[in-house]
Parts: C-alpha cells; structure tokens; sequence
C-alpha cells in the first residue's frame, strides 16, 4: 500500500493552486512568529543545558510546523496530548515565553513545579496535558479523553502528537483499536521525522510509513508534508470537522525531519550523514513560509529583523529572571499525589526534611 504525501507550498514559498484551505493572513503571521519563537526558544536551552545550568532539553528543529500548524486549526477548547517536541503548541495557545523558561529551569514557578524533567511541559488552562516521557502512554489516553467527550456531548476533539517511533508501542494498536471501535472524536497526528532516537525508519517497519495501518483499523488516513503549513493547517481542519460529524477518529501522519539531534543526550553524527541533513535543510519550513509571506507582502527583512530582536530579548530576561527564582519548597514533592497525604508520605517527607534542615 502507497498513500500519496500532500503538498501545497513547494520549497521555494510558491502555493499550489490545489490549495482550498484560505488561511487567514493575521493566522500565517502569527503561526511564522510561533514558530520563530518555538525555534529561537530550543537553541537556547540548548546552550544553557551545555552550561549546565538546566539538566536537559530537547530541540523541535525543522519539525515545528506540524505543531504550531495543527494548533491553529483547532479551537482553543480542544484537548492536546503532546509529546516533548510541541513545544509550539504551548507558544500558539498563549504560554508566555517566561512561563516555559521557568518550566525548563523547573523552578518554583514552573507549573508542575520541577517533579517533571525539563521540555515536559503541559497547562491545564491551556488545554495541554503535561508531556510524558513513557513513549505512546498518550495514544490511549488521548481516545479516552475524546470518548468521554463524546459520551458527554461536547464539541470538542482531542489531539495526541507522536513519532513514528511510537507506533511501535502497544499503546499504539490498543488507542487506535478503540478510539476506532468506538469512534472517538480523536485526531491521531504522527510526525515522521526519519528516527526513534538513532533507528532509522527503514529499520523500524516495511510498510509505506505509518499511515496504511490506519486502514488496518479502517480508520480515516491521511499523509501530508509535516513542512508545508498550508498542507498541515488544511488536512487537520478537515480531519477535526470529520471527527466532530460523528464519523470516528482520523490519522495523519506528517512526513518531516529532525534536523537536530534527538535530545542533548544524542550525538546525531554517529548515525547518519551530514548529506543526508543537508538535503533537509533545503525543506526548512521556517524559510518556506517565509518566502510565501514575503511574496504576499505579508513579511519583509525589516518586520524579521525586529521580530528576532524581541523575540531574543524576551528570552534573554525569562532566562536571567529564571535564574534568579528559587527551586520548589521540598515539601512540595509529597503534595497533589493523594487527596488526603497517607501516613507513609508524611514519614518521608519528615525523614528527607531532615537532610535539609533550612528547607520547607
């Protein structure tokens, strides 16, 4: 089984005529503007982490268009299962770039308060569940979440982003399986990024990438350019349309490329050709999209060059303010896991207080 790639913005920023989806322009600028930030945002925790001011990050490069493009074509209210690289999503939503530096740290002001590792981010206001590193817990959820939904009669659909890796998983057959079964609101968007850590895709299965196995489940399948807004934002509006009708759950998975390496803990080199990754930088969708804004006269260098200045500038005071917030009270280590704090977790919070004396 072949499933065809759907592509409207070729590499040099020129829309294909095929193109239905008339985003509008206020959305593309601010989508380009996510996804600068998203970008500008990654290459510096990657610098802080190699300081050794944070522990570890991962870098979203060249992928960002599938999450920014996907969350403009949402609704606010619709429920998000990301995995660590839609950081894009957050930035979309209205995640200010302070709140997210603060995650990274995970100082007092993160939002989950530090129990998570960084580049696991989530927000409850936003709609966003908290990132979980167990690759594939999220599938199922995500169709649970979408069949609640349904049984309660809201309109609004759930989310769940995952790579190919993932797919490998059970969890993948099982939430698939039943949001099928059930025909849960639930949009299933795989980023095909060439590797799960250093395995290539040529070693991880034999079919035409992910896709033919939504047929498997006789679930509603397409396969787009995980580079071309336009290809993304339309093929997840249609699918979010197609899933609120009642018609059961859709997959899409987006064919793109990390250009970086797998997390600060990966040395990329070791497993593929600098070629290889130049041949993808040439599909950048930072630069596609640019080049399209540009030649609506939407964008020019002047608008870039005081966006990347604010854009730096932001980042550069998250990060100092950052610095300068304290680490979360030890105490809340043992808060929001039970109701009522059991006797058990109470004797180990006494005990390790007992470590750190000058600590609440």
């Amino acid at each position: 089984m072949s499933i065809e790639t759907v592509q409207y913005l070729n590499e040099e920023g020129k829309l294909s005529k095929d193109c239905r989806d008339e985003i509008n322009p206020e959305i593309l600028i601010k989508g380009y503007q996510s996804i600068l930030v998203t970008r500008h945002v990654d290459e510096r925790m990657i610098l802080l982490q190699r300081q050794g001011e944070i522990s570890f990050a991962l870098s979203s490069l060249g992928e960002e268009c599938c999450a920014v493009a996907t969350a403009a074509a949402l609704d606010p209210n619709d429920w998000i299962y990301p995995q660590y690289r839609e950081a894009g999503v957050m930035f979309w939503r209205g995640f200010s770039i302070q709140d997210y530096v603060h995650h990274m740290f995970c100082n007092g002001k993160d939002l989950i308060l530090g129990r998570q590792m960084p580049n696991h981010f989530g927000s409850r206001d936003l709609n966003v569940v908290t990132v979980s590193s167990p690759i594939g817990t999220k599938i199922p959820h995500a169709a649970g979440c979408a069949y609640a939904m349904k049984l309660q009669k809201e309109e609004q659909i759930a989310v769940c982003f995952f790579g190919e890796g993932a797919a490998s998983e059970g969890d993948f057959h099982a939430g698939l399986n039943f949001a099928s079964v059930k025909k849960a609101p639930v949009i299933f968007f795989c980023r095909n990024n060439g590797f799960a850590i250093s395995t290539p895709v040529s070693k991880q299965y034999a079919s035409d990438g992910i896709a033919p196995r939504g047929a498997a489940y006789n679930m509603r399948t397409s396969r787009v350019d995980g580079n071309d807004f336009f290809a993304v934002h339309e093929t997840v509006a249609n699918a979010r349309e197609y899933c609120l009708e009642g018609k059961g759950p859709v997959l899409i998975e987006a064919m793109t490329y990390r250009l970086g390496s797998h997390s600060t803990s990966d040395d990329p080199t070791r497993y593929r050709s600098e070629e290889e990754v130049a041949k993808w930088k040439k599909k950048d969708p930072v630069v596609r999209l640019r080049k399209y804004l540009e030649s609506q006269g939407l964008w020019d260098q002047g608008k870039e060059d005081v966006a990347q200045k604010e854009i730096k500038e932001t980042v550069t005071k998250a990060i100092d303010i950052a610095k300068k917030t304290e680490r979360p009270p030890l105490k809340s280590m043992f808060e929001h896991v039970y109701f009522e704090t059991p006797e058990t977790l109470r004797e180990q919070y006494e005990y390790i207080k007992s470590f750190f004396p000058d600590e609440g």
